[in-house]
């Protein structure tokens, strides 16, 4: 199967190949942030911290907007990614939480009940 074959499953992000290369930067750039001095430098101006990596700048603005999805979406992958959340001192459910369009206490509550339903999330085509 390729990545085009879940592309109509909504809310589905796989990590491939053509993801990979797409994200090379970007998620060069967030394991950047595993080191003090990059995190200082980062915060200190954002843009010209990454304006040093070669990202598009759709990617850059979607690090600025902490637009987690957009970020999959450009070839971030979910464990770098998180990286950035954790500069800003948001725990991995908070982000869990924004890809399901819920506050951070409603995502919890749902995955303390059993989590999402599968309902509405398949396959579009029926295929999965």
């Amino acid at each position: 199967m390729s990545n085009a074959d879940f592309s109509d499953i909504p809310g589905t992000y796989v990590f491939d190949g053509d993801r990979a290369i797409q994200g090379q930067h970007l998620n060069r750039f967030c394991m950047s942030l595993m080191r003090p001095v990059n995190r200082a430098r980062f915060k200190s101006d954002q843009r010209a911290y990454l304006n040093e990596w070669p990202m598009s700048e759709a990617q850059k603005q979607a690090v600025i907007a902490r637009d987690f999805e957009a970020l999959l979406d450009l070839g971030g992958n979910i464990f770098f990614v998180l990286k950035l959340a954790a500069l800003d001192g948001r725990p991995t459910q908070s982000v869990a939480a924004t890809f399901s369009g819920q506050s951070t206490e409603a995502y919890a509550a749902m995955m303390r009940s059993g989590g999402r339903s599968p309902e509405g999330l398949r396959s579009i085509a029926g295929r999965f």
